[in-house]
This record gives C-alpha cells, sequence and structure tokens, in this order.
C-alpha cells in the first residue's frame, strides 16, 4: 500500500524563498517606492521594558 499524497515530504527546494527572492529582483530596489524602501531598510526599535513587563504579567497569571 502507498502513502497518500499528503503523507510525501516536501522537496528541500525552498519554493517560498526562491518565490520572493525573483519578485526581489524583478521589483527591487529600483522598482520600489521610496517609501516602502525606507520601512524595509529601517532598524526595528523595541522597548526592552516592554517585553519584561509582559514576562512579569504572565508570571504573576494575569490574562490580557
Amino acid at each position: 500500500m502507498s502513502r497518500h499524497i499528503v503523507d510525501h515530504r516536501k522537496s528541500p527546494e525552498g519554493g517560498r524563498l526562491k518565490h520572493f527572492v525573483a519578485l526581489e529582483k524583478s521589483h527591487g530596489e529600483e522598482g520600489s517606492h521610496p517609501a516602502a524602501r525606507a520601512l524595509h531598510e529601517r532598524a526595528v526599535t523595541r522597548e526592552k521594558s516592554a517585553k519584561l513587563r509582559e514576562y512579569v504579567r504572565i508570571e504573576r497569571g494575569d490574562t490580557a
């Protein structure tokens, strides 16, 4: 008895990544809007105390 088609492993070709790279190449920097490019390149800033506050809230047993 053979396996169902869903039970077979996916090929390790990275289909999603391949499509993303193709989009970046075709609609890359020269085709992007300057605002979208600025959002893509900006650094992520996070407040460190917010993470600590959430851990303390969970430890106390408070629910959101």
